[in-house]
């Protein structure tokens, strides 16, 4: 069953057009990557889907009731972690989930339960400090314990990785992967190397459009898997490599990445073998995500 129809969404800001005719749909249980350049519409998709702004044209469903702009009956439905949260930096986190959880009118015990677990899922539980004191990181943890707060069908994270450090990326995907057994997991991003470690699912948005769209191997399976990298012992003999070959370009001083299949790859072993060129290895390339968003990026 889709969490999430979007059939035909256009949306212009004066005469800039921004979304031209979007079609998506959000299976359930999955976790979905909304990927884009930014500036791509990413954003304006969500804020349409929580009824915070209006649609130029077509319709929008969440668990299969239509939104309306200006109405939130279905976004009691809908968990929702924006780009960059903001907190009464003067609360301590439980008090700050205490206000929400009697802002939704949750009983008292539900809220100390409800506010116990999650925050004990994303690593605040013992946090006495202010958020004013908060990191980006641990502002971010607040804001997906928040989102899930009311036991949303869908949790929507607009760029929820985009501003932190490898550590705290990690922190926020390993989160986001946890809760898929009990909710929908819809995150926009542009950082394509966390779609490939936790989504079961993504779509490109291009040109205000959706332009591919399914699971996530559906996707790597579509992209060019022909091509291969050779790792050298000296920078010198990757600039020997490039100065060679047309189709060859340096991924890292020593590392020189080609296109093509069998017959490119035979020709470039040659080479170091005629001209005794040490190398560390030498890989094929794997279809990747990546890939394919470059391929679809270009046209």
């Amino acid at each position: 069953m889709e969490i999430l129809k979007i059939q035909g969404l256009s949306k212009a800001f004066g005469d800039k057009k921004v979304l031209r005719g979007l079609d998506l749909s959000v299976p359930e249980n999955s976790v979905f990557g909304f990927i884009g350049r930014n500036g791509a519409g990413k954003t304006t998709t969500m804020k349409t889907v929580l009824g915070l702004l209006s649609a130029d044209e077509g319709e929008i469903y969440v668990a299969g009731k239509k939104v309306c702009y200006g109405q939130t009956e279905t976004n009691k439905y809908i968990g929702y972690l924006p780009d960059v949260p903001e907190f009464y930096p003067f609360m301590t986190a439980k008090e700050y989930m205490k206000l929400c959880g009697e802002s939704l009118g949750m009983k008292g015990s539900d809220i100390t339960q409800r506010s116990g677990e999650l925050l004990r899922l994303v690593g605040l539980e013992g946090e006495k400090h202010r958020i004013k004191g908060y990191s980006r990181g641990m502002k971010q943890r607040l804001g997906i314990a928040q989102a899930l707060l009311g036991r949303p069908k869908l949790l929507i994270c607009d760029e929820p990785t985009s501003a932190l450090d490898p550590v705290g990326r990690k922190e926020i995907l390993d989160i986001l992967l946890s809760v898929k057994e009990h909710t929908t997991v819809l995150f926009s991003t542009h950082i394509l190397s966390d779609v490939e470690r936790i989504c079961t699912d993504a779509a490109f948005l291009s040109g205000g459009k959706i332009v591919m769209q399914g699971s996530v191997e559906q996707l790597k399976d579509m992209g060019r898997a022909e091509g291969f990298a050779v790792e050298t012992i000296a920078p010198a003999n990757a600039d020997m490599l490039v100065s060679a070959f047309e189709n060859a370009r340096k991924s890292a001083k020593d590392t020189v990445v080609f296109s093509g299949g069998d017959a490119e790859m035979f020709a470039v072993m040659n080479y170091i073998t005629e001209n005794k060129i040490q190398i560390a290895r030498i890989e094929r390339a794997e279809p990747s995500i990546e890939s394919l968003f470059l391929e679809v990026a270009a046209k």
